[in-house]
């Protein structure tokens, strides 16, 4: 077997002072600095196979602006684009790389002054910096996550803590050393939201970012967050609640800073491992879209919505009215392009939703001898993916994820979605 070769390479991409900070609000600005931003990417090769992962500590990547990324990544780096997964953290503290209507548009300057050039430049210095290396793999239990969907005394869905609630505790952490046993790189994976810090006016990573930097001073080595199933886990913090301010953000990430580090001590052994890449399209299957007369009734309610998912939900209910009128015509299913990376008894999955948690665990449990590792706000950013228990009880996430297409997925999508994941890892297990 040959030897894996990996390199890998950071750049700051943090915007200026006064940059839109993306998540909460259009109207909300970057007013000082509390820790840079970055895009670390990670470059695979063996024999003819190669990948790249890159983590952008950003809030979401617009699906348009992902396959400009990895566009650019294949010309550069010559390596096949569907073999390169661009994920985001998910933090709010960070520019408008999301273009969701209703939140702002997409930073365009930003994006080519400095997002883009900054990933690929990234990717550029790993693949130059790239060598053998081998593996090792610890993963352990974290309560830096919670559940986050809350059902009030009158019934409806808010946001909070629900401890018990489901959500992934698990914690991964990947370790890379070269060949002379000094550590090359580290990423850890773990699937919560990035919003401690909740509406604050400070640029940021969130918690993640003191968790990162505690594993860089423990091991020496470049490291890296990719978040996982995080579209119904929020961050729990001692407030109560899943946002807070830049205080709780940084209390929360010491934490999770002991967990990772604690993590990594339990890696005993590295070795010699096999990458893999494949690539395919799920298809979803699609429910009917909303009748004219239901569009009305619900358009009164949103017409004078003017941010947020108010507006989002009533430019999806014209856009449905309108759909009416120019000739549309339904179908049954569309497709989702997944990338598998697969790295030994390691798998990586991408999906470009915010992904419930569920999901996620439901694919892992499907392979006892192996860990299965979601990545949300992969290669695009469309909406949330909820659960079908979840949508019986509405809620924000299940608003979101009923109004990002004209023909909502069906109620048992996330099943399709989970067989469908299951049935890619094999193939690229072969």
């Amino acid at each position: 077997m040959e030897k894996l070769i990996l390199g890998v390479g950071r750049q700051i991409i943090t915007p200026p002072i006064g940059a839109q900070l993306y998540g909460y609000r259009p109207d909300l600005y970057a007013e000082s600095l509390a820790d840079d931003l970055t895009a670390t990417a990670f470059y695979f090769r063996q024999g003819d196979t190669c990948a790249v992962m890159v983590s952008a500590t950003v809030c979401l990547i617009q699906t348009a602006l992902c396959e400009e990324i990895r566009d650019a990544l294949a010309a550069k780096l010559s390596v096949p684009r569907e073999n390169c997964i661009i994920c985001a953290t998910h933090t709010h503290s960070g520019p408008n790389t999301g273009g969701t209507r209703g939140w702002g548009d997409l930073d365009r300057a930003y994006c080519d002054s400095i997002f883009v050039p900054r990933i690929v430049a990234a990717a550029e210095a790993a693949k130059n910096s790239a060598c053998p290396v081998t593996m090792g793999v610890g993963r352990g239990q974290s309560l830096v996550g919670v559940n986050r969907r809350v059902v009030k005394p009158d019934n409806k869905m808010t946001h909070g803590q629900d401890p018990f609630g489901v959500f992934d505790p698990r914690m991964t952490v990947l370790s890379f050393r070269d060949e002379a046993g000094t550590p090359v790189a580290n990423l850890i994976h773990y699937g919560a939201h990035c919003t401690a810090c909740g509406a604050n006016t400070e640029i940021s990573r969130d918690w993640a970012g003191v968790m990162i930097d505690a594993l860089e001073r423990e091991t020496g080595a470049i490291t890296a967050f990719f978040n996982g199933t995080e579209g119904d886990v929020g961050p729990r913090l001692t407030n109560g609640k899943t946002t807070g301010n830049l205080h709780y953000a940084m209390e929360l990430g010491g934490v999770a800073a002991r967990d990772a580090v604690a993590i990594y001590k339990t890696i005993l052994t590295f070795g010699e491992v096999t990458l893999r890449v494949g690539n395919r399209d799920l298809m979803l299957p699609r429910k009917g879209r909303l009748t004219p007369e239901e569009c009305r009734e619900k358009y009164e309610i949103y017409k004078e919505k003017v941010r947020n998912v108010g507006l989002q939900m009533k430019e999806y209910l014209e856009q449905v009215m309108a759909s009416y009128e120019n000739g549309y015509e339904e179908v049954a299913a569309t497709p989702m392009e997944q990338t598998v990376v697969l790295l030994g008894n390691v798998a990586f999955a991408s999906y470009p939703y915010e992904l419930f948690s569920g999901v996620g665990i439901r694919v892992d449990g499907c392979f006892p001898q192996m860990a299965v590792l979601s990545l949300s706000n992969a290669n695009g950013n469309e909406g949330y993916f909820a659960t079908q228990d979840a949508l019986c009880r509405g809620g924000y996430e299940v608003t979101k994820t009923n109004c990002e297409h004209l023909q909502p997925y069906a109620d048992d999508a996330d099943w399709h979605l989970m067989t469908q994941t299951v049935e890619h890892i094999r193939e690229t297990m072969e």
